[in-house]
């Protein structure tokens, strides 16, 4: 059961990744399916995945989506 539920996180958190209209917000939200993923990988007794997902898929590629957005920002007149 709590396999499912991580499972609809994940698309949940992806999903409300791609309807915000603020591209930062939505790059800091690409964080959920990965933590849930991570969680999921854990439960399933796969320990060096999970901690792989963990690092990548919610700490370094929300952080590199953020600096990507910021970075090309177009400057307010």
């Amino acid at each position: 059961m709590i396999e499912y539920i991580l499972m609809i996180t994940a698309v949940f958190g992806a999903v409300l990744a791609l309807i915000q209209r603020d591209l930062l917000k939505a790059a800091i939200l690409t964080g959920i399916p990965g933590a849930s993923l991570a969680f999921l990988y854990q439960y399933l007794l796969a320990p060096d995945v999970a901690l792989t997902q963990a690092i990548v898929g919610s700490a370094i590629l929300p952080v590199f989506f953020a600096l990507a957005v910021y970075k090309t920002r177009r400057a307010e007149d």
